[in-house]
């Protein structure tokens, strides 16, 4: 049973369906060849040549205002932070913060990482009810060591998480480390794909986590992979610190 802000919540009964995760390189292939076919933008390059500089910069502009007037606006997107580098999740609260300070309702559900009592919580609640944040794990698979009750509380996490995504007061939904959750099979790819085809048009959804499936990589309209070069616990053995990684 999982103790969220609205009281105890169990999971339904869900229906799994076996799918097989493949690599998502061909999807990452498809969409880069898909990239190189759009019109290069001119390259800024240094030229002592003022009129050379004008003119590479009018096409530029022409370009971009080209590109700019075959778009559309106002429709919710689906973003997906993922790889092994650090700074998923912080570039999703950052977008939290953008959205909170235009006046948009956000609503984050934190999966895996919940027993922390994470320090953004506490940050954002002077926000009040214009934010709703609910840690719904029982902290890192390491630590619980209890598979079962780590899929029962996804499982819980997951119905809080639905009831936002279907809501149109919230314009941003942050389902941190959900990646981690559909690894593990605590949540099927099935079910979480339903659920954020469930949302109201303008609404967007963010979903972090290193090891994102396929299917959800091809679903989602933007697609981060944070590359780890460095990394100070595995070369210095220096711990996670307050306000770097907590």
């Amino acid at each position: 049973m999982c103790s969220c802000t609205d009281g105890n919540l169990m999971p339904s009964s869900l229906s799994f369906v076996s799918t097989r995760i493949r690599s998502p390189e061909p999807i990452r292939a498809e969409v880069k060849a898909t990239m190189t076919e759009i019109d290069p933008l001119p390259e800024d390059t240094d030229d002592s040549n003022g009129g050379a500089y004008a003119q590479r910069m009018q096409r530029r502009k022409a370009i971009q205002d080209r590109r700019m007037a075959e778009t559309v606006t106002d429709r919710g997107l689906v973003l997906v932070h993922t790889g092994a580098g650090k700074g998923k999740t912080t570039a999703a609260l950052g977008m939290v913060l953008r959205s909170l300070g235009h006046g948009f309702r956000v609503a984050i559900v934190q999966f895996i990482k919940g027993a922390w009592e994470p320090a953004e919580k506490r940050a954002f609640e002077s926000w009040g009810d214009q934010l709703q944040f609910h840690a719904t794990g029982d902290g890192f698979t390491w630590e619980t060591q209890d598979k079962v009750r780590d899929k029962v509380m996804a499982q819980a996490g997951w119905e809080v998480a639905v009831r936002y995504l279907r809501d149109p007061q919230f314009h941003l939904v942050l389902l941190d480390e959900v990646n981690i959750a559909l690894k593990k099979d605590y949540l099927a790819i099935e079910q979480v794909l339903a659920g954020i085809d469930q949302r109201p048009p303008k609404t967007h959804v963010i979903l972090t986590g290193r090891n994102a499936p396929e299917q959800l990589i091809e679903r989602a309209d933007l697609v981060t992979e944070m590359t780890l070069v460095k990394h100070p616990l595995k070369l210095q053995r220096i711990r996670a610190q307050a306000g770097i990684e907590f």
